[in-house]
């Protein structure tokens, strides 16, 4: 496995050579049904532009200031990021060794053994997938209301009259973002490369282009001190413990750097893949975690009033970082004009966030459902002449709209559907590393990329990181504890786990047996 010697398959013209990770799928058990056209680069591009940097540390931005402010921002991001990093090193040796679409859940499959494997590859493949669909509509709502603050600043401003989207509207722009993303992932798979590339590039240029104008633009300036030192305790949670303050402002950091799992589910359709993947997941959170903290920097040193950021008093109604943009060109040039370019300049990074999430969605869909793990299965795993699963990709936008509806009704019932979108994807994260490190320590068999005889050290402390943090996310962030401050993060991750055991109690586990070849 992985020698990177040339191997062949009988055609209908004779011999054609297979790359490694074509053959190494073929010794899995499967046959190539994608169209395998993806380059290094493009593999490295699905899960960069997903992880973006000027989504996650954008929409979270107030997240940050409320909890601890500049140092957490500065210092927190090191903290997880550097965990991350190990969460990744330990899923690139698996996917070297299992370069297939199925990624996480087949993982799991393989490593729990002959008795657990069902099971594991159950739980595993479930919370993947629904942590997807949340990813996607988080992503997407996040836009919307992006939009919605677009033109509230375009049209005066909520102090000069401007319009204010209701709920009803945003959720429409929400339906009309899915619809794009959903036509864009009907697109052969050549051209969703070249879309997935130019989205790194954006995200690449937009934060190297934000982090050296809006500190440039602002008249005044944050000190290197307040950037570095400063720690804000006073939030209107109730909460004063510094260490428990630091901890929740993690929140920002770890929600940014999420997603990466898309090199895994990309990898047969991406040329030598047992290669490929592990460079894709490992290359995307580095380049992620240099690009966000100089991203974090660069608008920290043009903040200099976090409590009227964070009040709804102000322009944007409490959008801290549209308010940093706008006001840093209002002050210097009289409007805001330039701050909402910049705006922009998120928005279409955020689209392209989106748009590579579904593209991941849709591709765990298709291996799930090859695998006959989910309901309609074999309409789920069909590829169009374009050799794309165009059902999954529908399927996906149609259950992240749906997700996202729960807004109307409740921003609790929300947030705590996309909760499941860091807690839900870092579980199905941490099993097959899980597994790997337990019951396939002695069995593992190495790819060509593996960490050697680090490898099971590095496995336990990724597994003790995600452990960590979804307790951490599960805790109180404001009190007194009520009805509408209550985390329901553990009652939404809980709920998912109850439905997903009690599914394979009833009826998986009489028909499902885990991954199936189809050679």
């Amino acid at each position: 496995m992985g020698s990177g010697k040339s191997k062949t398959v009988s055609s209908d013209v004779g011999y054609v050579p297979l790359d490694s990770g074509h053959a190494r799928l073929r010794q899995l058990g499967y046959k190539q049904e994608l169209n395998r056209h993806l380059s290094v680069i493009s593999n490295f591009a699905f899960s960069f532009s997903i992880i973006s940097v000027l989504t996650g540390v954008t929409t979270l931005y107030n997240t940050g200031l409320n909890y601890g402010g500049p140092v957490s921002f500065v210092y927190g991001w090191f903290i997880a990021s550097g965990f991350t990093m190990i969460v990744a090193l330990s899923m690139a040796e698996i996917c070297s060794s299992y370069p297939t679409s199925g990624g996480l859940y087949y993982w799991s499959a393989k490593l729990a053994g002959p008795r657990w494997a069902p099971f594991a590859s159950w739980i595993t493949g479930w919370f993947n997938i629904v942590g997807q669909w949340a990813v996607t509509t988080s992503v997407d709502y996040s836009l919307a209301q992006l939009i919605q603050v677009i033109i509230l600043l375009s049209t005066g401003g909520k102090n000069g009259g401007g319009y204010e989207a209701s709920k009803y509207v945003v959720i429409a722009f929400h339906g009309g973002i899915l619809l794009l993303h959903g036509i864009i992932n009907s697109l052969p798979i050549s051209l969703l490369s070249f879309l997935g590339q130019l989205a790194a590039i954006w995200n690449v240029l937009g934060v190297f282009v934000l982090m050296i104008v809006i500190p440039s633009v602002a008249t005044e300036r944050a000190s290197a001190k307040f950037v570095f030192t400063y720690f804000n305790t006073e939030n209107e949670d109730g909460i004063s413990s510094r260490p428990y303050i630091f901890l929740l402002g993690l929140l920002m950091s770890q929600y940014t750097l999420t997603g990466f799992d898309a090199s895994a589910h990309m990898t047969e359709e991406t040329r030598d893949a047992d290669r490929n993947g592990p460079k894709g997941i490992i290359s995307a959170v580095g380049i992620s975690i240099i690009a966000g903290w100089g991203y974090i920097l660069g608008i920290s040193f043009a903040v200099t009033d976090i409590h009227y950021l964070l009040s709804e008093d102000n322009d944007t109604g409490g959008y801290a970082i549209a308010e940093v943009f706008y006001q840093a060109f209002k002050k210097r040039y009289g409007h805001g004009t330039g701050g909402i370019f910049c705006l922009v300049i998120v928005a279409l990074a955020i689209f392209f966030c989106g748009m590579s999430s579904v593209t991941s969605n849709s591709r765990m869909a298709y291996a799930f459902s090859r695998d006959g793990a989910m309901p309609l299965s074999s309409l789920w795993h069909q590829v169009n002449n374009q050799e794309v699963p165009i059902y999954a990709v529908w399927l996906s936008v149609f259950i992240s709209f749906c997700m996202a509806l729960t807004s109307l009704g409740s921003v609790v019932a929300f947030e705590a559907m996309v909760s499941i979108a860091t807690i839900g994807l870092y579980i199905a994260y941490a099993l097959p590393i899980f597994f790997r490190v337990t019951l396939a320590q002695k069995d593992f068999v190495h790819g060509p990329f593996n960490l050697g005889r680090y490898g099971v050290i590095v496995g336990w402390v990724a597994v003790f990181w995600v452990v960590f943090i979804s307790i951490l996310f599960s805790l109180p962030v404001s009190y007194p504890i009520t009805i509408e401050t209550l985390n329901y993060t553990p009652v939404a991750v809980g709920c998912l786990l109850i439905l997903v055991v009690s599914y394979w109690l009833i009826s998986g586990r009489r028909w499902f047996r885990g991954p199936i070849t189809n050679i």
